[in-house]
C-alpha cells in the first residue's frame, strides 16, 4: 500500500509541476538569470513549512524525533554535491525531479538530461567506496546532524531566521521580477519548451 500511495503522490506531484511550468527548462533557467524567482520561492517555502511542521509534530508528541531519519551532515560532500547539482541545473535546465516530468511530457532534452543523471549516479555509486568515502567522512560536522544541534540553539530560532529569509527572498525576488518582464507563466514555459524542441 505504501508503494501505491507513493506512486499516486508522485504522479500528482509531477502533474502539478508540469501544469505550473516547472517541468520546462525555460522556467527553471530563468531563476539563474534572476528574472523569475518562482523556483526559489516555492522550494524555500516548502523547506520552511516542512521544518516548522516537523518541529510542531515533535513538540505535540505526534512524532518521535528518533523515527525521522536525518542523514549525517557531511559538509564537504554537501558543498561539492550542491555545486555539481547547481551547475547541472543551470546548464541543463532541469533538476532530478523536473527531468522526469519533462521526459514523461515528451521533451527530448529532458531524456538526455535524465540519461546523464542516471549514468552519473551509477558512476558515483560504483566509485564511492574507492574514491570518496574517506574524504566524505573527514568532512563530518561533528556538532550534530541538524543546524540547531550544531549551533547548540533551539530549532525555533532557526525557524524564525528561515521565515525572515523567506520573506526577504519574496521581496527581493519580486523586485527583480518587476524590473524585468515578470515571472514566466506556465503557458509561456510550456510554449517555450515546445519551441525549443521544434
Amino acid at each position: 500500500m505504501d508503494i501505491l500511495t507513493g506512486l499516486i503522490c508522485g504522479v500528482l506531484f509531477g502533474w502539478v509541476l508540469e501544469r505550473s511550468g516547472f517541468g520546462s527548462p525555460c522556467k527553471l533557467t530563468a531563476q539563474f538569470r534572476l528574472t523569475d524567482w518562482s523556483v526559489l520561492k516555492v522550494m524555500f517555502t516548502a523547506i520552511v513549512v516542512a521544518a516548522i511542521g516537523i518541529s510542531l509534530a515533535e513538540s505535540l508528541g505526534w512524532m518521535a524525533s528518533e523515527t525521522l531519519f536525518v542523514p549525517p551532515a557531511l559538509l564537504g560532500a554537501a558543498a561539492i554535491g550542491g555545486l555539481l547539482v547547481g551547475a547541472g541545473f543551470a546548464i541543463g535546465g532541469y533538476c532530478p525531479g523536473t527531468s522526469v516530468v519533462g521526459a514523461v511530457s515528451g521533451r527530448l532534452d529532458a531524456w538526455v538530461f535524465l540519461l546523464g543523471l542516471l549514468v552519473g549516479t551509477v558512476a558515483f555509486a560504483t566509485g564511492f567506496d574507492a574514491v570518496f568515502a574517506n574524504w566524505a567522512e573527514s568532512g563530518e560536522f561533528l556538532g550534530g546532524d541538524t543546524l540547531a544541534q550544531a549551533l547548540g540553539i533551539s530549532p525555533w530560532i532557526i525557524h524564525a531566521v528561515l521565515v525572515a529569509a523567506v520573506v526577504a527572498v519574496f521581496k527581493v525576488g519580486t523586485m527583480f521580477e518587476n524590473k524585468g518582464h515578470g515571472a514566466v507563466t506556465a503557458a509561456q514555459a510550456v510554449q517555450g519548451a515546445s519551441n525549443d524542441m521544434s
